[in-house]
């Protein structure tokens, strides 16, 4: 099972959540550490007190992408990451993980089954990116961890979460023409945007993740989408993810 960086830190106190006998840093270090999924729930409220919420930098130079493929056949994961230069979006550096499916399907508790496959598929990397677009929720998430944010405080980075459904909150009606959108709420508080793409087709919901905002991970998406309706970067490691996955059923990706 993969270790995600965020098993390095000491973060808890208090009243454990985790069974006798485990302190929080010795069981954050073990290798073969596993979480029920209550155990997972606290450590996401735990976590969620360390996201920062601050305007994405000005100026960067590499953005990265990532996504994840499930083989049901092979029961799978592709863990893919992309890197494109900024603001220009030209591919630098591409890297994947083939991986052992690390905790079930859980809603809610999705980054404990993508974040370790694509930490490693991360540190294949030769050029890290500077900020990380994911295919996924940031802040947009009941207990305000989602995939883009636990990424972020695994890796240190900004992160922002562009996912195709909603995952919680409420928003507005909103005119499907692009450059448009709404705020999405969670009880009073905003933790996203639903945001059109492009004319006349369904939203993308928008959150920040670590060490961004609501309105600077708009500006990135915005200036992401080109033709489609998906944000080059995530469109790309998309179709990498699918392909990787096709080959992986066919035999011709080792496991």
């Amino acid at each position: 099972m993969f270790v995600p960086l965020w098993m390095n830190l000491n973060i808890f106190s208090g009243n454990s959540p985790f069974p006798a006998g485990h302190s929080s840093r010795n069981l954050l270090n073990c290798d073969d550490w596993d979480l029920s999924p209550k155990e997972a729930i606290a450590l996401q409220k735990e976590l969620a007190g360390r996201v920062v919420a601050r305007p994405l930098p000005s100026r960067f130079k590499i953005i990265g992408a990532s996504d994840i493929a499930y083989s049901k056949a092979t029961d799978r994961l592709v863990a893919v990451m992309l890197t494109f230069t900024w603001p220009g979006l030209e591919p630098v550096e591409a890297s994947h993980l083939v991986s052992p499916v690390p905790f079930p399907y859980i809603p809610g508790l999705l980054s404990f089954r993508e974040v370790p496959p694509l930490l490693e598929a991360h540190r294949k990397l030769i050029k890290k990116p500077d900020v990380l677009l994911c295919d996924g929720q940031g802040i947009a998430h009941p207990r305000r961890l989602g995939l883009a944010a636990h990424m972020g405080l695994c890796l240190e980075i900004p992160t922002v979460g562009c996912a195709k459904s909603r995952l919680c909150g409420e928003h507005g009606p909103l005119v499907l023409r692009k450059g448009r959108s709404v705020p999405l709420l969670l009880g009073s508080e905003q933790v996203g945007l639903v945001y059109c793409s492009r004319d006349g087709v369904k939203p993308l919901y928008v959150s920040p993740g670590h060490l961004a905002d609501i309105e600077s991970s708009k500006k990135l998406v915005s200036r992401c989408v080109r033709r489609y309706r998906i944000p080059e970067p995530l469109r790309l490691a998309h179709i990498m993810a699918t392909r990787l996955r096709i080959d992986l059923v066919a035999g011709k990706l080792d496991l």
